[in-house]
């Protein structure tokens, strides 16, 4: 009888939360205010006037419709490197650059400011904090590789690296939330996706997740138009990592400092 009741309370979204998934990009890192920190040294080098972070605007605009052409089968599942790597060319060519007049490796090395990106200021102690309670790992559009270079760099204390190259889909496609739950070996209820982005939230809603809506009104600049406030019923909305582990009862960690 209690097994059943558990059973029906998960079903209704109310049973325990046992794994937090994020989104990356925007949500746990900074991805505008690194790839501008980058281009505005490759721009430097090469005598290219521009704004950095409109660069970064640029080949994050590329990013959508390049995953399109994977989430409607046009193409076979291709890593994100290798998008951004495309994109980056894309964007040269939008600038009026040839991209055969830069090196290789200098391409390669700038396509690697993806994984380099700064987290938000709260975003690691957020997650050490909700790390003591729960498991803790990407959902993200990121492949492996990425995601393990970032966290390796700005200390992102990841309990298991998971993103679309481990389930070959990009969200929102129903089946990168479900397998990722499959992956943990969870039901969709047990897990909760962290986002910053409402239409993530409410794809991975659809399919049965839980969600937690956390504010990042700066993400695309100080001028920023979307997701300001949560437009749907998320289960938590947060003001940042920090807020998000003290309403899920994630205090600060012992011998911590205050």
């Amino acid at each position: 009888m209690e097994r059943q009741m558990a059973d029906e309370a998960a079903r209704q979204g109310s049973g325990p939360i046992k794994a937090l998934l994020f989104d990356t990009f925007g949500t746990v890192v900074d991805w505008r205010g690194g790839v501008a920190r980058e281009a505005a040294a490759f721009l430097a080098r090469h005598g290219i006037e521009g704004d950095p972070a409109a660069f970064a605007d640029s080949w994050r605009n590329f990013y959508q419709p390049a995953m399109e052409e994977i989430r409607n089968g046009r193409r076979s599942f291709t890593r994100l490197d290798v998008l951004h790597r495309e994109n980056l060319e894309r964007v040269l060519e939008a600038w009026n650059l040839d991209p055969k007049t830069f090196a290789t490796e200098e391409l390669d090395d700038l396509n690697r400011a993806w994984h380099r990106l700064d987290p938000w200021p709260d975003s690691v102690e957020g997650l050490r904090r909700l790390r003591e309670h729960y498991l803790v790992a990407p959902l993200s559009n990121g492949n492996i590789l990425l995601l393990t270079n970032m966290a390796k760099r700005a200390g992102i204390p990841w309990d298991c690296i998971l993103g679309a190259e481990v389930v070959r889909a990009y969200k929102p496609q129903p089946s990168s939330y479900l397998a990722t739950a499959e992956v943990l070996g969870l039901q969709p209820e047990e897990c909760m996706l962290v986002a910053a982005h409402n239409s993530d939230l409410e794809a991975a809603s659809a399919v049965g997740l839980r969600t937690a809506f956390v504010l990042r009104e700066t993400e695309h600049g100080p001028l920023q138009t979307t997701d300001l406030g949560p437009t749907g019923p998320w289960d938590v909305v947060a003001s940042d990592m920090i807020d998000l582990a003290e309403q899920l009862g994630a205090g600060p960690l012992e011998g911590a400092r205050s």
